[in-house]
């Protein structure tokens, strides 16, 4: 799969994450937020973008998972490497930005995921995952019931608590870049969202008709009466 990332640099020596990274999937799909971050004895590495789950480990800590990541470790080591490069030679020349094209960007082949999702007091209906040519996941992508009608939401991060409007504002981490793509994914999330929605309601209407048919087989036949 075909990608261009770009490197800005981090200017806060206080910290330990050194330059953010933006990797583009052919000229069509965005991933930010991508870290690059000074381990122990001084040796970067790189850090996907996360959120803090509600689960907590044994030390009542809270629990990060990535809202993309690799998923086969020859294409987490091709990305990981180039990242890494890039960030040799921002070091090399000091520049606050360095970035490396695509040779030959082409739109990636991907296939979605969703789970249907119901919760009270809660306006998600689903939940999707997009997987590009099998090496790179996508999560936290949400089906949203919203005034009129359903759409889908990006995974987001909060970029400023108390907006012009008094409420908060996020922005996405990943997106499509271009409407041709937006469209193409938006409409393969919507169409595998019903599809699943529509199996639910099949297995749950077919589960009610067994039920109802065992209450009926498992009563008992009245007795004959018999007569004074």
């Amino acid at each position: 799969m075909e990608y261009s990332i770009k490197l800005n640099a981090v200017n806060n020596p206080e910290k330990s994450v050194r330059a953010f990274a933006t990797v583009t999937f052919g000229d069509c799909f965005k991933i930010t937020n991508i870290a690059v971050v000074e381990g122990r004895e001084s040796q970067p590495f790189v850090s996907m973008p996360s959120f803090k789950s509600k689960e907590r480990t044994e030390h009542n800590e809270p629990v990060y998972k990535d809202v993309c990541n690799p998923i086969t470790s020859e294409f987490r080591k091709a990305l990981y490497d180039d990242i890494l490069a890039l960030y040799g030679e921002m070091e090399q020349t000091g520049r606050a930005e360095v970035s490396r094209e695509a040779e030959n960007p082409q739109e990636p082949e991907f296939k979605v995921a969703v789970t249907p999702f119901e919760r009270e007091g809660s306006n998600i209906r689903g939940l999707a995952r997009i997987y590009f040519e099998d090496s790179f996941v996508v999560s936290n992508v949400s089906v949203i019931q919203g005034k009129e009608k359903e759409f889908v939401a990006m995974p987001s991060y909060m970029v400023k608590q108390n907006g012009k409007d008094g409420k908060s504002q996020y922005q996405d981490v990943c997106f499509p870049v271009t409407k041709e793509f937006r469209e193409k994914l938006y409409n393969e999330i919507m169409d595998c969202y019903k599809q699943e929605k529509e199996k639910v309601v099949t297995q749950g209407r077919e589960q009610a008709e067994a039920q109802s048919m065992a209450r009926a087989g498992s009563r008992q036949p009245e007795k004959d009466l018999p007569f004074r």
